[in-house]
């Protein structure tokens, strides 16, 4: 399930909106990525796949990096509007940075990390979604989020501490396009046993980004239709409207390429 975007206690930032403060830990952790298989990952917060943020347009977030890996590292986030010389700029083992942007468009964003060779970074797991809700976004009954990625990999010859084949990324691989592991939100298999759940009758938002680092992906849910789909900053649909007023449509299966996103319902 994805949090409604947090307003109550927040500091305001002078302009209606408000400031989100948030601490991105940058590690390297040993991270089961399908079953039996370990990934030497490079990490915000420890996880592949770094923490949801979530806002409204005219929100502020103020990021601070630190770096407490073995190598350079830094963030990007395409939810902001700001030169990149300073806030995206590799910072080194035990420093750190603030990152300040405030939100002007409403959508999905892949934030990640920018540093060469970019995508072998995204391919071990610095990446994550920052979610802007377009103004007057309609109540549903249930909010999923789903980030899409892929990793190319190479094995190591040994196992982990949990008897699993460890591995790590394959700079190598990368531009071939033909990745080991297609993952939803970090793990490859992780919804065969913990489906996302729903009720008859409920209406349900399901926010979806390719994080690539190489691919797209074409989103579909087997035996369903939307009604409304948000698409790079636009309504492709809007309860069954298109942009021309006429009415009746739906939607199967959404294209994103990579750094894309969109929403459903």
């Amino acid at each position: 399930m994805l949090d409604p975007a947090a307003v109550d206690g927040l500091e305001p930032n002078g302009t209606g909106g408000v400031i989100h403060r948030v601490t991105l830990t940058v590690t390297e952790q040993t991270l089961e990525v399908a079953p039996g298989v370990a990934l030497r990952a490079w990490t915000y917060n420890g996880d592949f796949m770094g923490p949801t943020l979530r806002g409204r347009v005219g929100d502020t977030f103020e990021v601070t990096l630190v770096n407490r890996a073995s190598m350079g590292h830094s963030v990007d986030f395409h939810a902001g509007d700001i030169a990149p010389d300073q806030p995206m700029r590799t910072i080194a083992p035990g420093k750190s940075l603030e990152y300040r942007f405030t939100a002007h468009g409403a959508g999905i964003w892949l934030y990640h990390c920018s540093t060469a060779p970019m995508s072998s970074h995204i391919a071990a797991g610095m990446f994550g979604a920052v979610v802007v809700d377009p103004p007057e976004l309609p109540t549903v009954d249930r909010e999923f989020l789903l980030v899409h990625s892929e990793t190319y990999l190479k094995t190591t010859g040994r196992k982990d501490d949990a008897g699993r084949q460890l591995t790590e990324v394959d700079p190598a691989r990368v531009p071939t396009g033909v990745p080991t592991l297609a993952m939803f939100n970090g793990h490859a298999t992780q919804y065969a046993a913990e489906p996302l759940e729903a009720r008859t009758g409920q209406r349900v938002r399901i926010w979806t980004l390719a994080a690539g680092p190489s691919l797209g992906m074409s989103f579909h849910v087997v035996g369903g239709q939307f009604t409304t789909v948000y698409k790079e900053g636009a309504y492709r649909l809007l309860e069954e409207r298109d942009a021309f007023g006429r009415t009746g449509g739906r939607a199967q299966a959404l294209d994103l390429a990579s750094a894309q996103g969109a929403s459903w319902s």
